[in-house]
C-alpha cells in the first residue's frame, strides 16, 4: 500500500477507528480465554452481579461485606454489559470484561485523535495502534477491573486537553466539542477510580502553564458549565452512597483505601523508586523498540509544543507514581498514551543510531523476559496441550523482537514498529492461551467441573446449596458459585454436611474435619480431589470434593 493510500485509509475518524481496532484485536483473547481472576478481577465481576441479582446499584458489596473502595463507574457498566450480552446465572466471566476492552479501545483512539493534531494523522494512527497494542493496556483489557477503562477516560481528557492546548497556541479559539470531551472523560475517571485521575490531569495543567508561563489557555476550558458536567456526573451517586452507607463509603475509600497507599505500601505491593522505569520495556512490548526514540524526542524537541504537552504529561504524573510507596504494575497506564505519542512522533522524523541499537537491545531484552516466563510457567504448570500454546508464544516474541530490531537497524523504523506489533499481538494472545492451559492454577474452574460432574452443583437442583469450602477461599470461587458460598472452617465444612450440603475440604483442614464430622455422626464420601497452587498466596492446595450421605452422584452414591 502507498503511502497517499494509507494516508486515505486513516483519514479524518478511521484513524481512531483503525486504532481502536487494534486494541480491540490485541484484548480480545485475554478477554475470551482467561478464567476468572484473583483476587480483584472476581470481586469486581461478584459485587457486579450482587447488584444485578439484589437490584441495589448504590451500595457495593461482596457477599455480605461492604466493598467501598472505589467509586460506582465500573461496577455499573459491568451490569450494563452483562444486562445486554448475558445473565448473571450465566457465571461467565466474559460480559464482565466487556468495559475493559471498551476502555482499551476509547484510550487508543483517543491517542489517534489527539496525535492527529498534535504531529498529523499518520502519527496519531500509528501512537494509538502502539499504545493499543501494549501487553500492558491489552492484558488489562481482558480482565475485569477498573484500570482498562480509567486508562481510556483519562486518554480522553488528556487528547482534548492536548487539542485545546494546541488550538490555544494557533491563536484559535477551542471548539465545544473539545471541552466536553475533556469534562466528560475527567467525570467518567472519578466516577471509576476517584481522584486518581487527578494526578495526571492537574499536574500537567499546573506543569504546561509554568514551562510556557501562560495560563491563558486554561482560561479557555469552559469551567463555568465543565465543573457542573463533573458534578452531574459524579454527584448522584456521591449523594445516594453517603446517605445509603451514613459516611462509611467515605471512610472506608479515603481511609481504608487512598490513604495506606500514600502513606505505605498498601496489602504489601510495595517497590522501589525507578519501578516502572525498569517495568516499562516488558509493559510497553512490543511498543519497547521505539521506547528510546520516544525519550529523545522528549528531551531535543522540548521547545515544539506539542511534544512539550506531552512531556507535561508523561514525567509528572510518572514521578509522582515512582515516589508513591505503593505500586502495582498498572499504575502508570494512564501516562503510556504520552509515551506512543512520542513514539509517533521519533517516527516521523529520522532516528538516530543511538535510539535504533538501544531500542533494538531492550526490545530483545523485553522478548526473553516474555519467553522465560513462558518456559517458567510451561515447566511449573503445564499441560501438553498447554505446549502448543507456548511454543506460540515464544516464537511470536521472539519474531516480533528480532524482526523489528532488524527493520530498525536499518532505518526502516516505520515497517519495523507494524512488523513488531503484529507479531507481539499474535505473542500476547498465545500467552492467553498458555495461561489458560496451566491447570494447576485454574483452581476455582477445576472445583466447579468435580461439582457439576458429580451433580453436586446447587445449581443443578439435586442438592440444596450452598457449597462450604474451607481454606481456599478465593474470589473467583465465589463468582463461580455464587454469592451464598459458605466461607468456612473445618467444623463449619462438618456442619454443612450434616445439613445436606456438599463441601470441599482442603487437605491441611482434613483432619479436622474428620473428627468434627464424626462428632456429628455424619460421614461424607470423597467424588473428587483437585490439586494446584493457589497463586495469590503461593501456596499448593488439595481440595476433596464431598457429597453428603444418601446423595446420588455421578460416581455412584454416597454412604
Amino acid at each position: 500500500m502507498t503511502r497517499p493510500d494509507f494516508d486515505l485509509w486513516i483519514a479524518g475518524w478511521r484513524g481512531p477507528l483503525l486504532a481502536a481496532l487494534v486494541a480491540l484485536i490485541a484484548g480480545l483473547p485475554s478477554l475470551l480465554l482467561l478464567p476468572p481472576l484473583d483476587r480483584d478481577e472476581s470481586r469486581y465481576a461478584q459485587a457486579t452481579s450482587q447488584m444485578l441479582e439484589s437490584g441495589d446499584y448504590v451500595d457495593i458489596r461482596f457477599q455480605e461485606d461492604p466493598r467501598w473502595k472505589k467509586p460506582i463507574g465500573i461496577y455499573w457498566m459491568q451490569a450494563a454489559a452483562v444486562a445486554v450480552t448475558s445473565s448473571v446465572e450465566a457465571r461467565d466471566i466474559a460480559p464482565y470484561r466487556i468495559p475493559s476492552i471498551l476502555g482499551a479501545m476509547l484510550a487508543a483512539a483517543a491517542v489517534a485523535w489527539a496525535g492527529a493534531a498534535l504531529f498529523g494523522r499518520r502519527a496519531g494512527f500509528l501512537a494509538g495502534a502502539m499504545l493499543g497494542a501494549t501487553f500492558l493496556l491489552s492484558s488489562e483489557a481482558g480482565i475485569a477491573k477498573t484500570d482498562a477503562m480509567l486508562c481510556g477516560s483519562v486518554t480522553l481528557a488528556m487528547a482534548a486537553l492536548a487539542r485545546i492546548y494546541m488550538a490555544h497556541r494557533a491563536g484559535e479559539a477551542p471548539i465545544r466539542p473539545y471541552k466536553f470531551a475533556f469534562w466528560l472523560g475527567l467525570g467518567l475517571s472519578i466516577l471509576i477510580k476517584g481522584p486518581i485521575s487527578l494526578i495526571v490531569v492537574v499536574p500537567a495543567m499546573i506543569a504546561l502553564s509554568a514551562w510556557d508561563r501562560d495560563i491563558g489557555w486554561l482560561k479557555r476550558l469552559g469551567w463555568g458549565w465543565g465543573l457542573p458536567l463533573v458534578a452531574l456526573i459524579v454527584g448522584p451517586w456521591a449523594i445516594a452512597i453517603t446517605i445509603a452507607t451514613d459516611g462509611g463509603f467515605w471512610r472506608e475509600a479515603i481511609g481504608g483505601d487512598l490513604a495506606p497507599k500514600v502513606t505505605g505500601a498498601a496489602e504489601s505491593h510495595g517497590g522501589f523508586p525507578g519501578m516502572y522505569l525498569v517495568l516499562s520495556p516488558l509493559l510497553l512490548f512490543p511498543a519497547t523498540l521505539m521506547l528510546p526514540a520516544a525519550l529523545s524526542t522528549a528531551w531535543h524537541r522540548r521547545a515544539e509544543p506539542a511534544v512539550r504537552f506531552l512531556v507535561c504529561w508523561l514525567v509528572p504524573a510518572w514521578l509522582i507514581f515512582e515516589i508513591a510507596p505503593t505500586k502495582l504494575w498498572h499504575y502508570t497506564l494512564p501516562t503510556f498514551g504520552a509515551l506512543a505519542l512520542l513514539a509517533a512522533a521519533a517516527l516521523m522524523q529520522p532516528i538516530g543510531r543511538v535510539s535504533r541499537i538501544t531500542g533494538a537491545v531492550l526490545a530483545v531484552f523485553a522478548a526473553t523476559l516474555i519467553i522465560g516466563i513462558t518456559i517458567y510457567g510451561l515447566t511449573e504448570f503445564g499441560t501438553s496441550t498447554a505446549q502448543t500454546w507456548a511454543t506460540l508464544t515464544i516464537v511470536s516474541a521472539a519474531a516480533a523482537a528480532a524482526v523489528g530490531a532488524f527493520l530498525l537497524l536499518n532505518r526502516e523504523a516505520v515497517t519495523a514498529i507494524l512488523a513488531s506489533l503484529i507479531m507481539g499481538i499474535i505473542a500476547h494472545a498465545a500467552l492467553a492461551g498458555t495461561i489458560r492451559q496451566l491447570r494447576p492454577l485454574s483452581i476455582a474452574p477445576q472445583l466447579v467441573k468435580t461439582l457439576e460432574q458429580a451433580g453436586l452443583d446447587p445449581s443443578q437442583g439435586r442438592v440444596p446449596g450452598p457449597i462450604a469450602i474451607t481454606t481456599f477461599h478465593e474470589p473467583s470461587f465465589v463468582f463461580l458459585t455464587g454469592r451464598d458460598t459458605q466461607l468456612t472452617d473445618a467444623a463449619g465444612a462438618a456442619r454443612a454436611l450434616a445439613q445436606g450440603r456438599p463441601v470441599i475440604v482442603e487437605a491441611r483442614d482434613a483432619e479436622a474435619f474428620r473428627a468434627a464430622s464424626s462428632d456429628l455422626g455424619v460421614m461424607g464420601r470423597a467424588v473428587g480431589t483437585v490439586t494446584g497452587q493457589n497463586y495469590s498466596s503461593g501456596d499448593d492446595v488439595s481440595l476433596t470434593v464431598y457429597a453428603p450421605p444418601g446423595t446420588r452422584t455421578g460416581t455412584g452414591t454416597s454412604e
